[in-house]
């Protein structure tokens, strides 16, 4: 059979008869450990194989036109809910002035009563007084400004908040409604009389253009009075009202969604780098003060960040986005595949008196302020060019486990078989030793 004996000459594993094999006590103890190592060894290869881990990437972004969402939870102790007010601005020149949709104020008891929630209702605290009661025919005096686009019935104002929207369209301040009727009549002043000591908790969230802009909480209505924006402080600095300040705790500012608890607890502990990103550095700020005119700002650089899961396509993450206008608050950026597309910051902050003076109490009497201003809290985000990526990988290939599986095994045998070997010449050669 010449293709055999062909063959037989390519054998590079030559064998030994079983008469000239030997066992001994000791290979079998080799043999036994050598098999543990490797079961041990290849259950190592496996779960590093089963492993996911999260891969960072940083490169540039290039979205355009697109929105994020900022979710905020704050209170003030020190001032009602009726005197605060939101506003939103950007450098697009879009500006939301007494934002409301998205969110919601908390009346708190007054804090030597411990602070707690009195009642929770939308921004609009006027809703429920829509005069459904006076003669449909009825049309209320705006008291010289032009009736707000708004009005239920055009070209009039037949509620105080109504009246206080057509003020705020000609920059008028409004104090507390005296002398219009229908501010006496839904009794607005004594509704700020009764809110004098109560606090206010801020919640919820809105949208904004991903571009440079800011968003704060200041007292009273705002208006545009020429290139400047400005609000009616009268009812926040008069003294019958109280001495109300914007001591605050920010108990919650982040941009984007929450990182989800389950995808937490499935890619890892608070140690890995993606997870560390959903601790806002905001989060339970303490800010206290005396003094009424005093301003907080704090000034935040946004870089996306996203989270691409093991199996992810970019089909339902693109679906997601073109209809993300339409998708409930606090849906967006939440991909059908599990992706998700959120930010991160950094923050640093800034506090001074509207009064100006200096330092000096702190040791830094060359450091001035200016004076003016607005009372209130300022956040002023900018938009970093630069887009992290969190992508879920395996650490190894299908080809990389069985390439280290058969590693292990030749390798653990190998130095099982010269160990072995290694015995067993030692063991002969003391044995001869001895019969000497």
């Amino acid at each position: 059979m010449p293709a055999k004996s062909r063959f037989t000459r390519l054998d590079a594993f030559t064998k030994t008869v079983e008469d000239a094999r030997i066992r001994t006590t000791s290979g079998g103890i080799v043999t036994i450990a050598s098999l543990l190592i490797v079961f041990y060894l290849v259950l190592g290869e496996w779960s590093d194989y089963r492993r996911i881990v999260v891969h960072p990437e940083l490169i540039v972004d290039k979205g355009r036109g697109e929105r994020m969402e900022i979710h905020m939870n704050i209170s003030f102790p020190r001032i009602p809910c009726e005197l605060l007010t939101l506003d939103v601005m950007d450098v697009s020149g879009e500006q939301q002035t007494g934002v409301k949709h998205g969110i919601h104020k908390v009346q708190l008891a007054p804090a030597i009563q411990g602070g707690r929630p009195i009642d929770v209702r939308a921004l609009d605290l006027h809703a429920d007084e829509q005069a459904h009661h006076l003669d449909p025919e009825y049309c209320g005096e705006c008291y010289g400004p032009p009736a707000p686009a708004s009005a239920s019935k055009p070209g009039c104002c037949n509620t105080c908040e109504e009246v206080r929207e057509a003020y705020a369209s000609v920059s008028w301040a409004f104090g507390k409604g005296e002398g219009v009727n229908q501010c006496e009549r839904e009794h607005y002043s004594e509704k700020l009389e009764a809110q004098r000591d109560q606090g206010c908790r801020i919640e919820g969230g809105f949208r904004v253009n991903k571009v440079i802009g800011n968003f704060h909480i200041a007292p009273g209505r705002s208006f545009s009075n020429g290139m400047m924006h400005v609000h009616d402080l009268n009812n926040y600095l008069d003294p019958s009202q109280g001495s109300h300040t914007f001591t605050h705790t920010i108990h919650h500012l982040r941009f984007g969604p929450q990182l989800p608890e389950d995808l937490t607890k499935r890619v890892g502990g608070k140690t890995m780098g993606w997870t560390n990103h959903h601790l806002n550095p905001l989060d339970d700020t303490d800010q206290t003060t005396d003094d009424p005119a005093f301003n907080y700002m704090y000034f935040l650089k946004v870089v996306s960040t996203s989270y691409y899961p093991l199996g992810r396509t970019s089909k339902g993450s693109l679906d997601q986005e073109a209809s993300s206008e339409l998708l409930p608050m606090g849906q967006h950026g939440l991909g059908q595949d599990g992706s998700l597309e959120t930010h991160q910051y950094s923050v640093t902050s800034h506090k001074r008196s509207l009064k100006g003076g200096s330092d000096s109490q702190e040791g830094h009497k060359e450091r001035l302020h200016a004076v003016g201003g607005i009372p209130g809290v300022f956040f002023s985000y900018d938009i970093s060019p630069m887009k992290v990526i969190n992508r879920e990988e395996r650490t190894k290939s299908l080809t990389g486990f069985l390439t280290g599986v058969c590693a292990v095994v030749g390798g653990t045998l190998t130095v099982a078989a010269a160990i072995d070997r290694g015995v067993y010449e030692g063991a002969t050669r003391i044995k001869k030793l001895h019969q000497r």
